[in-house]
């Protein structure tokens, strides 16, 4: 059942103006995760687009307030096995921040810059290729598999909801779970992701006594001041030989200039390979509520320090589930006389949740940058780098994908 490469090339190639084209559309709708008739709106048009391949659309609300509807299309195949496809209807940028730092489709320097365009509606928009060439090319592997496609309305450290809902739908029938976020491509080396970090997030709240600052300054508990005492602490459960990471990403606190201030709080995240080495830090963390974390001011008052563990995403550790995948996609590169290099991710995403319940493989999407528009210059004051992709990474994705489908229906029936 491996069809011809240079047939699959041909159809890619063919049908790659027809994807930038939708691409360049979805990109124009901005689906920030608060903008539901965003999400709702590139939901529909996502539909639109595959129902010519077959697929039959399902609409379900997300769990997530103000976000948009969850989105399964759907297409029964004549083999058993079927493959759940992930990809997400939303984008990190709100419509002020397009505006204000004019993200908008535009092609230069043999890139195309957008906002959402390989985060992640450039990995829809390969699924799409990678379908329409497999259906031109090789019409009995495409009608051998059910596929499943499932579309994330909203990022995936707002919940579980959306993995829920497409286990619920497909977790019995679904074979594998190839999640279509973006993936490094470079001179037939082409990297795929294998494991992920988990997270877990923290509030540490400092609540101490406020006073006026000039005339019952001695009076007040400064819960900035205590709660400063603490951040670095918590910056040190940084391990870099455990490979985890402690980010203080919020701090506030106060009232008013004038006023010792009476209540803070720091906000951050944890993220580790290891399971083991997320949950000692969260301990740590914990113990902070422990009797030795008070600080004495102001005849005798102690400022109370409250930790807590607000959320949790699971690491996705490498697993033998994982690795079969990768020997599939291993042997489609070897057809290209191409090399897979295994990628181990710090960022999340839905593979996360759904590595526990069905051999996951992710990184499958077209090589890009600037995914939440990084800002990497010493200068505050300088413009936010635009996220882009690199076309040219589109179509050799699409044909390793397209290759390791036909392993795939080798390997699972």
């Amino acid at each position: 059942m491996i069809p011809d490469p240079a047939a699959l090339r041909a159809a890619l190639a063919h049908d790659l103006p027809a994807a930038l084209g939708l691409l360049r559309e979805w990109v124009g709708i901005n689906s920030h995760t608060r903008h539901r008739h965003g999400v709702n709106a590139l939901g529909h048009a996502t539909a639109a687009a595959f129902a010519p391949l077959g697929f039959t659309a399902e609409f379900v609300p997300c769990a997530g307030d103000q976000c948009g509807d969850h989105l399964f299309l759907r297409r029964p195949g004549q083999g058993r096995p079927w493959l759940m496809c992930v990809s997400h209807l939303d984008t990190v940028f709100p419509p002020e921040e397009e505006t204000r730092n004019h993200f908008r489709w535009r092609e230069a320097e043999g890139r195309i810059y957008g906002p959402g365009v390989v985060d992640i509606k450039g990995g829809t928009a390969l699924l799409w290729l990678q379908l329409r060439a497999l259906r031109a090319a090789a019409p009995a592997l495409f009608d051998h598999f059910g596929w499943a496609i499932g579309l994330n309305a909203a990022e995936e450290t707002l919940g579980d909801d959306f993995v829920v809902s497409a286990l619920a739908r497909f977790g019995d029938r679904a074979a594998a779970a190839l999640v279509y976020e973006s993936g490094a491509y470079q001179e037939n080396e082409y990297n795929l992701v294998v494991a992920r970090k988990g997270r877990a997030q923290f509030r540490v709240t400092a609540a101490g006594r406020g006073a006026h600052a000039g005339s019952r300054h001695a009076d007040g508990a400064n819960a900035i001041a205590e709660l400063a005492r603490l951040v670095p602490f918590l910056e040190s459960l940084t391990n870099p030989t455990r490979e985890r990471t402690a980010n203080v990403g919020l701090v506030r606190g106060g009232e008013g200039l004038n006023r010792v201030p009476q209540s803070a709080e720091a906000e951050g995240e944890l993220r580790a390979y290891d399971p083991a080495a997320l949950a000692e830090a969260e301990a740590a963390i914990l113990a902070l509520n422990g009797p030795g974390h008070v600080a004495a001011v102001a005849d005798g008052f102690r400022c109370h320090i409250h930790a807590e563990i607000t959320g949790r995403t699971p690491a996705w550790p490498e697993n033998p589930g994982t690795l079969r995948l990768l020997a599939a996609y291993t042997r489609a590169a070897t057809r290209l006389d191409a090399r897979i290099k295994p990628e181990w991710r710090g960022g999340l995403s839905d593979g996360n949740l759904l590595a526990p319940h069905l051999p996951t493989l992710d990184g499958l999407g077209p090589a890009g940058g600037h995914a939440h528009s990084s800002e990497w210059s010493d200068d505050p004051a300088a413009p936010k780098r635009p996220e882009y992709l690199n076309p040219a990474s589109l179509l050799p994705k699409a044909l390793l994908n397209t290759l390791a489908v036909a392993e795939l229906a080798e390997t699972l029936g």
